[in-house]
């Protein structure tokens, strides 16, 4: 009988998540019948809209939609992607060589450092950052060169220093503007900055701009490809997850430079078929119909963002007001930084019955923060607040 190994290397390289520690307690929690409020997981709890979940039922009834699809998107979608931008951002795509659609951003990510990473190629990624950032580089035999990306760092001075020291050089500049999980954000001076660091490095530049559309008092976010020249060096992701209320739907893009969109549409035609063809549809509806369900969205997430941080505040927990993304990024209240990121959500479940994602499973720099999602209702929002602030003056 083939002898299996104890351990697979790639699987050693991948630690269970810090996430599932704390899902584990919420689910025994929840079993002693705990109600707790989950701020948790980035996990959208509106429908999607409603002309979007028709146009997937009239599609469905068409017995020639339910065959395989195009792993790189139907025409129609990838000419309703180049719309989008345009209208957007004024960025001309060209739907056939600089589009692609991708099962929801952390499938395109992952299948992207395949198609382009050699093993022992390096990525540059800031820390706190999205899991998949660094763990698509792993997954693809690439390693991670992280640079701290916390309120006293300068990012653009870690990346550069980053380039100088790293050798062989690095090959990719992995970023995302709206941050998850800091909710950091960005000006077109930034990207401009980027691309000439870039360029001048020899850097690809990926830019994951999943919460594009969700921002705040007055501020709209850049795309990296609004820098003329952009689309020489770098790539942009996009899901429509988060601004249309279809997580689950998994449907997203990546676009720009048509080598890299080519090597990514080589590796999905290996190994995927594309979308389900009626959700493809469907998509072309959320991104060339009405944008008021867009509006709606991101007026939740500001109204509930305003409850939770002012409500904290209030019980003297001091955070600042996200100007982007669905979270919020908090620092861990004084007395209770010596617990870490992980106990103290751990003391947040049994004590004040809510659910946070701890800073740690972010990378080693996100260490002493929390992240809240906004993802239940205000009244909900309420209850987590004064369940905090019971905890807060306890101690």
């Amino acid at each position: 009988m083939q002898h299996i190994p104890e351990e697979f290397s790639l699987i050693r390289r991948l630690p269970p998540y810090v996430f599932s520690i704390v899902n584990e307690l919420k689910s025994k929690a929840r079993a002693r019948g705990d109600d707790i409020i989950d701020l948790g997981m980035g996990n959208p709890d509106q429908p999607t809209p409603d002309h979007i979940v028709k146009k997937l039922i009239e599609a469905s009834k068409d017995p020639r939609a339910h065959r395989y699809s195009a792993s790189a998107g139907i025409p129609k979608l990838r000419r309703a992607v180049a719309g989008w931008y345009k209208k957007n951002y004024d960025v001309d795509l060209d739907p056939d060589t600089e589009v692609v659609t991708t099962i929801g951003s952390k499938e395109g990510i992952c299948h992207l450092m395949l198609s382009i990473l050699s093993p022992g190629d390096t990525v540059i990624v800031p820390n706190p950052a999205y899991p998949i950032h660094i763990y698509s580089v792993i997954i693809s035999r690439g390693d991670v060169h992280s640079v701290p990306f916390t309120r006293d760092s300068n990012i653009l001075e870690g990346i550069e220093k980053a380039v100088k020291e790293t050798w062989p050089k690095p090959k990719v500049l992995m970023i995302s503007f709206p941050n998850n999980p800091t909710a950091a954000v960005v000006d077109l001076g930034f990207f401009k900055d980027i691309y000439e660091l870039a360029k001048e490095a020899g850097l690809i530049v990926v830019h994951d701009f999943a919460y594009a559309e969700l921002c705040f008092d007055g501020y709209k976010a850049p795309s990296f490809l609004q820098i003329p020249g952009a689309k020489e060096i770098g790539v942009e992701f996009y899901s429509l997850s988060k601004s249309y209320n279809m997580p689950g739907w998994r449907v997203g893009f990546m676009v720009g430079n048509p080598k890299i969109v080519s090597a990514l549409k080589r590796i999905k035609s290996y190994m995927d078929y594309g979308i389900f063809t009626p959700i493809q549809v469907a998509a072309i509806a959320a991104l060339s119909g009405p944008q008021d369900c867009v509006e709606g969205v991101r007026k939740l997430y500001k109204s509930r963002r305003d409850k939770l941080v002012e409500g904290l505040s209030k019980s003297g927990w001091d955070i600042p007001k996200p100007k982007g993304t669905m979270f919020v990024w908090a620092e861990i209240p004084e007395p209770f930084k010596s617990m870490g990121s992980l106990e103290f959500s751990k003391l947040l479940i049994e004590k004040a019955k809510v659910a946070v994602s701890p800073g740690i499973g972010f990378g080693n720099y996100g260490e002493g923060h929390l992240r809240l999602a906004l993802v239940e209702n205000e009244k909900r929002i309420m209850q987590a607040v004064r369940g905090i602030r019971k905890l807060l003056n306890s101690y």
